[in-house]
Order: structure tokens, then sequence, then C-alpha cells
């Protein structure tokens, strides 16, 4: 496949009950992520809850997306898992059903050291019938992938880019030098407060949790810095800071899926349902979601 690039909205998994996809709010929010001219859809990500989601809520969400979408932009899927064989067998379940590549973290339960790491992944690799997006997300995972890991996984042919969401633009813009050696192999930036700088520097996009709520605005953010437009990327990047405060409402560091799914409800788009352990916003977040939307819509024109 061409390299992975642009902006690739983190996609929330709509819920009409605790394993029970809000197959109806899927359809709604595909199309008005599409609708926003974005590049791709990654699902069952970290913003997608993949990891607390039933096996059949999994399933379920890699047909209904897949279906839908049906090859107009790249499809992406989560297969991180604490079970070497569940990742496995849901890469292969992807690719039955027309997914266009997996994506990758580390197990996350017991900790690994690098070369653990690095064997794992080249295992995983071998075994994928699509070509792997790595990702590296250690605030969830508790361990960073380590720049020389980096440099021997890349080295493999199943591996089709990098996701970092680390948050460290030192470590990031290690990595990226690292990706001039392949150029058919792409570098994404996870904080969506880093698509800016990361893009005018030569990343390849991201993976952008607010641009489930507003794609276009991400999309044209991406295109300004590409383009070296620093003027509209300065102003684009402002308003990408003012739809974070929607992920600052709540008190916990579930805040931010919560924010972006409650953002969604009161836009009419899908459920605000979260998976346990987590509950949706009350009233009063919900007030104050809605206020941040009051104030960004009217920008968004």
């Amino acid at each position: 496949m061409k390299p992975i690039c642009g902006i690739i909205p983190p996609v929330v998994t709509p819920l009409a009950a605790q394993d029970q996809l809000d197959e109806p709010g899927l359809e709604r929010l595909i199309e008005h992520i599409l609708a926003g001219g974005v590049h791709g859809l990654f699902i069952l990500g970290t913003t997608g809850e993949g990891p607390d989601c039933s096996y059949a809520v999994r399933r379920a969400m890699i047909d209904r997306t897949c279906r839908q979408v049906d090859g107009r932009v790249p499809v992406l899927v989560g297969i991180t898992d604490t079970s070497y064989a569940e990742s496995v067998s849901l890469a292969n379940y992807a690719a039955e059903c027309g997914a266009d590549a997996v994506v990758a973290a580390p197990p996350y339960y017991f900790s690994v050291g690098q070369p653990e790491l690095q064997d794992y992944f080249l295992d995983l690799f071998d075994k994928m019938p699509l070509p792997v997006m790595l990702y590296n997300m250690p605030s969830c995972t508790k361990v960073n992938i380590g720049i020389d890991v980096l440099r021997r996984l890349l080295e493999h042919p199943n591996m089709a880019g990098f996701k970092d969401s680390s948050g460290q633009m030192v470590y990031f813009h290690l990595a990226l030098r690292l990706f001039a050696d392949y150029p058919e192999k792409s570098i994404l930036v996870g904080p969506e407060e880093l698509l800016a700088e990361s893009t005018l520097m030569g990343g390849h996009g991201g993976v952008s949790g607010g641009a489930n709520v507003f794609p276009k605005l991400y999309v044209n953010l991406y295109n300004a810095a590409r383009e070296g437009n620093l003027s509209e990327t300065r102003r684009l990047h402002e308003l990408v800071i003012r739809v974070t405060d929607l992920y600052r409402v709540g008190r916990h560091t579930s805040s931010t899926i919560k924010g972006i799914k409650a953002a969604l409800g009161c836009l009419g788009i899908c459920s605000d349902i979260m998976l346990e352990p987590f509950r949706h916003f009350f009233a009063e977040d919900r007030k104050r979601v809605q206020a941040v939307l009051d104030e960004l819509l009217p920008r968004m024109t």
C-alpha cells in the first residue's frame, strides 16, 4: 500500500450498551468524518477504547466500518492485546473484512524489556496478513519503544510506519530521522497539540482525536503545515488547541475520550456511552462541553 499519510482520526466506538455497538451512530460518525476530507480511519485504538471492547464488539466494529467505508479511504485496525494469539486472530479477521493495515502497541500488562519488545514485534510482523503501523503509547503500555529497537523494526518489510503518542518531541525528531531511509514508510504524531510542529518538521500527519468532531479543521491544518503556510498554520493550530479544552472538562485521564464522545453526543451524531470502568459526562460537565462547541462551531466555516 502507499505510505499512510495525512489525518487518520482515531474513531471512537459508539455504543448502544456495554456489549453492543451503536450501529446507526457509527454510520453517522463515519460519514461525518469522511465528509471532512480525512485520509484514513483508525478504529479500536486508545480513543476507540479498543482494549476494553469485547471481542464481539471489536469484530462488529471492524466489519461495519470496512463495509461502510468500502475502499473510500484506508481503514487501520488496532490489534493491541495482552495475548499474542488474539492479536494475530484479530488481524486475520481485519484482513478478511477488507481492512488496509493493522496497528499494534506493546502488550500492556507485564513489563517488557527492550530486547523482548523487539523480538515480540518481529514475531508479530511475520504473522501479519496486513502491513503494520507500530504504535508507541508509553502512558498506557508502561514501555517506550526505544530508538534502537525502532531502527531494527523499520528493516522489516511488513512495518508500514510508526505512530508516536509519547508527546516527547525530542524523541519524535530522533525517530523522524530514521525514516529518511524509508520513503515508503510514514511517521505520524498522536497528540494533536503537536500536529502543526511535527508536520512542519517533516512528519507525515496525525492521528488526532478531535478530528472525530471537527475533521475538516485538522485536514486544513495538516495541508497548511505541509505547504509551509505559517500564518494559516498558526491560526488553525490555535483552533486545535481550543478544541482540546474538551479534554479538560473532566478531572481524570479518561476525560479525553469522554470529551470527544460528549461532543459527538451533543451534535446528535452518536451515543456517548463509555465502556466500564468509565462513565459518560453527566449534565453539568455536558453543559461545559456544549459551551466549548457553541464557541467553536461558528469559527469552523
